[in-house]
């Protein structure tokens, strides 16, 4: 069964070679506006996930869906990103 946290949850940066990464993870509520949006189908847009509550700097993408738990918002961004105007330094 999966965990949902009471308020939105973020993850420690973590890093390779090229991207930062952190994950987000959604309470039930707000996972279930998520699924209506998308289907659980598609990676959501930055827009569409502010639009849920999630706050972070700028510049980070969901890039993937993770199956098990698609309440968990698997994102990253280039290292040197300005967070700030979300571009490369």
């Amino acid at each position: 069964m999966p965990h949902y946290p009471e308020e939105v949850e973020y993850s420690e940066k973590y890093y390779d070679d090229e991207h930062e990464y952190r994950h987000v993870m959604l309470p039930r509520a707000i996972a279930k506006d998520m699924y209506r949006l998308t289907g659980g189908q598609r990676l959501l847009t930055e827009e569409e996930w502010r639009g849920l509550g999630v706050q972070q700097s700028r510049g980070w993408q969901h890039y993937e869906i993770h199956r098990p738990e698609p309440h968990i918002l698997l994102m990253r961004r280039p290292i040197g990103t300005n967070p700030q105007t979300g571009r490369p330094y």
